[in-house]
């Protein structure tokens, strides 16, 4: 099954809502709806939504050390334990 397989125009998730609920379900790839021949939406099952998001986090949270790397808003490693006691 392509990816072009799974691009659907909106009339046809009316008619098979019930369905496409099911494959996503069973593992399906991404759906992506049509209005008037242009991507509108994508639908995914919860578990790849949240697969998702988590590693946007994580991604988000390696760009802000990056960002503090070349900020140089770092502290060496040595002397850890004194500055979490020092608090």
């Amino acid at each position: 099954m392509g990816r072009h397989d799974r691009i659907k125009p909106i009339s046809y998730l009316k008619a098979h809502s019930a369905e496409v609920i099911r494959e996503l379900g069973e593992g399906a790839p991404p759906l992506v709806i049509t209005q008037n021949g242009e991507a509108r939406a994508v639908l995914q099952d919860v578990g790849a939504y949240e697969e998702t998001q988590e590693a946007l986090a994580l991604l988000k949270l390696l760009a802000l050390g990056r960002e503090d790397i070349a900020a140089g808003r770092v502290l060496p490693v040595e002397g850890l334990a004194d500055r979490i006691r020092g608090r």
